[in-house]
């Protein structure tokens, strides 16, 4: 049996303790937060109990750590708990800073400690099925990737400054998706950014849209949208065209009906949010965790996966910023 201990209390949190509480490998053992009352209420939803951080990587029974703290705790917590010889599950992003986050993996691997990135949309069912037909070489090599993703409305602006700005907060998951189906990473970055959306963001000396264009060493592309304010709903599609077909992943409605009439066809929107659209891949992410390591298997996304994105998301900062493209090779 996985026990977890649960480090934040947080939204995120009682996601990932619902996966946790529905793998029959796994029970969530312990929950430590700063705000000991929400701690308390997610101990209480799942038969559970109240510890400290460092209670809970004292423990000899908890054996895995999950992370879904504030950023800024991410690689230090990420040192802790794998010297006190725990698993870690860790939300993304590893650290707002690269080379802190470059620090933090060489001293995980030292503990020889499996740690896991919180990368959930490369298990999210209709992305990992897209991904199964690529690898099945039904539409041949990847040659054009396009990817969305739009939020349907902006952040608080509170969470705007200290998100680390948005291609390492937002457009992280989408460099790591780009990784996921090409195989490898850009050689080059073209990042373009506005801020359109929110009079606050732009304030905060942040971007609120983006476009950011990836070529590889072998010619081939990638282009990745973001928003963050799509006024229809939460928008996450991929399409990728092969050398022999093409791929598509669009987006979960919040239902199938369509009505047509002699007014015209009606459909569902897309889900509003993330804690809806990706609620199954959260469960399948934390399911492919406890099966690695109850069986011993590599670990489907890894520390180095993390720092990779983080690099990708600062090349992109410095494109935006200087209205140039950027060798991804200086920051890896």
């Amino acid at each position: 049996m996985i026990k977890v201990g649960l480090l934040g209390a947080g939204r995120i949190a009682i996601v990932h303790a619902r996966a946790i509480a529905a793998h029959a490998g796994s029970e969530l053992t312990a929950v430590a937060d700063v705000f000991v009352e929400n701690a308390e209420k997610l101990a209480d939803a799942f038969n559970s109990t109240v510890a400290t951080t460092e209670e809970i990587l004292m423990d000899p029974d908890i054996n895995v750590v999950l992370i879904a703290t504030p950023t800024d705790t991410h690689s230090d917590l990420i040192e802790r708990a794998t010297a006190a010889g725990k698993a870690v599950l860790c939300e993304k992003p590893v650290d707002l800073n690269l080379e802190r986050a470059r620090a933090c993996a060489q001293t995980v691997a030292e503990t020889g400690q499996p740690v896991m990135v919180g990368f959930n949309r490369r298990f999210d069912p209709n992305f990992a099925a897209l991904k199964q037909a690529l690898d099945a070489g039904e539409v041949g090599k990847p040659e054009l990737l396009s990817i969305t993703s739009f939020d349907p409305a902006p952040p608080p602006t509170s969470y705007v400054k200290t998100s680390g700005g948005m291609f390492r907060d937002m457009t992280i998951h989408d460099f790591d998706m780009a990784n996921f189906f090409m195989g490898e990473t850009p050689v080059m970055i073209s990042a373009h950014g506005a801020s359109v959306v929110s009079a606050e963001i732009a304030a905060a000396g942040d971007v609120d849209m983006a476009v950011i264009t990836m070529t590889y060493a072998d010619g081939r592309i990638a282009v990745i949208k973001n928003s963050r304010r799509a006024a229809y709903g939460y928008d996450q599609r991929v399409e990728l065209l092969g050398s022999k077909g093409l791929l598509q992943a669009q987006n979960m409605l919040e239902n199938t009906v369509v009505k047509s009439t002699e007014a015209g066809v009606v459909g569902a929107r897309p889900t509003y949010f993330f804690l809806e659209r990706y609620m199954a891949a959260f469960r399948a992410e934390w399911d492919a965790f406890a099966n690695a390591l109850s069986g011993g298997a590599a670990l489907p996304v890894t520390l180095a996966d993390g720092v990779t994105a983080l690099a990708m998301a600062e090349a992109a900062t410095q494109s935006a910023q200087t209205g140039l493209p950027v060798k991804l090779d200086a920051f890896l």
